[in-house]
């Protein structure tokens, strides 16, 4: 007993390779062995791999058996040390499976996807984002990463956690950010002071810049005085944190419905939404366009950033216009395999 107790010990501390080619020479080795201990009862080397697999998972079919005294004696030790060694593997896998979801959840695992999302700073914002782009794509993967040291939404399968300061290189290379779709950063609301928390999140966006500079990247900024220090990294879009929220709150306070317009223009879950859709070769003048997508059931809204294309009907649509439209999903789909 205390030599077999010595013998597990020693293969509890082996690497997971070495087991892995113990178990495959043992399984091996005991199935020669049974083929030359009883050729007459296996018939083929291959009938005694399969008795030694069944008998060492505990199945015992019953269709092969020993019925020698020496193939009995062979079975015993079969029994004694291959179930043992099929239960330590089993064991160590069930170890590997817990390991990797303690990993999981603290945040130390690396990203090995592509085309994700990664979402920077946790808070009450980067959960409505989450929610927002599973909205949108329920099968995106999205990355957070936070310095709380816990993955926030651990039961979401296809949401990743990296735990660290986003501003190392190592930390942004850990969520695998040179094959994002995207970037958010959001600001550090355990950051009191406004600059500060602006000063962190210039520090972020610079890294990811120098790191992945095609990534679409989209932060907050608390303080408009610094909108000027982000468009010098070249960010490509900012978010001024308090100032959309009080412009909604006076337009509701002043014109009565128009923050469930704008609620619904912000959320695919809400009503219609805003959709980049491509040119047709029909479409000469913004009129054109204007006029064939109200047919199909869409509103032309805007040139980029123009909203007053309504009152340029009769101009011509530009090479490099990017078109957007206000409609339900099903008439984007159709418009744009149209």
């Amino acid at each position: 007993m205390h030599f077999l107790i010595r013998i597990s010990g020693k293969l509890l501390h082996l690497k997971k390779k070495s087991i892995g080619l113990i178990i495959l020479a043992f399984i091996i080795l005991s199935a020669s062995t049974a083929f030359l201990l009883e050729p007459d009862t296996f018939h083929s080397w291959f009938n005694a791999f399969y008795w030694v697999m069944t008998t060492m998972a505990t199945v015992g079919y019953g269709d092969y058996f020993a019925t020698t005294v020496t193939g009995k004696v062979f079975t015993i030790f079969l029994y004694i040390f291959g179930i043992g060694l099929l239960s330590l593997v089993i064991g160590k896998i069930i170890d590997a499976m817990g390991e990797m979801q303690r990993r999981r959840g603290a945040g130390t695992l690396s990203f090995h996807g592509h085309n994700h999302v990664v979402l920077i700073n946790w808070n009450r914002k980067t959960q409505a984002a989450v929610d927002e782009i599973l909205c949108y794509d329920g099968s995106c993967k999205i990355v957070i990463i936070d310095e709380n040291g816990r993955h926030p939404l651990e039961q979401l399968e296809q949401v990743h956690f990296i735990n660290g300061d986003a501003s190392s290189d190592d930390i942004l290379l850990k969520a695998n950010i040179g094959s994002a779709r995207a970037a958010i950063v959001f600001g550090d609301t355990r950051i009191d002071e406004a600059s500060l928390s602006d000063g962190k999140t210039l520090l972020i966006a610079s890294s990811i810049e120098r790191i992945a500079p095609q990534v679409h990247t989209t932060v907050e900024i608390m303080q408009e005085k610094n909108i000027q220090n982000f468009k010098h990294v070249q960010v490509n879009e900012f978010v001024l944190s308090h100032d959309a929220i009080s412009r909604l709150a006076v337009r509701s306070a002043l014109q009565e419905g128009n923050s469930e317009v704008i609620t619904q223009l912000l959320s695919r879950q809400h009503g219609d939404d805003i959709y980049e859709i491509p040119r047709s070769r029909a479409w000469n003048t913004y009129g054109d366009a204007f006029q064939d997508l109200l047919r199909q059931g869409a509103t032309l809204l805007s040139d980029r950033g123009d909203l007053g294309i309504n009152r340029k009907l009769e101009q011509p649509i530009p090479g490099d216009a990017r078109l957007y439209i206000v409609a339900d999903e099903v008439t984007y789909r159709r418009i744009k395999t149209g």
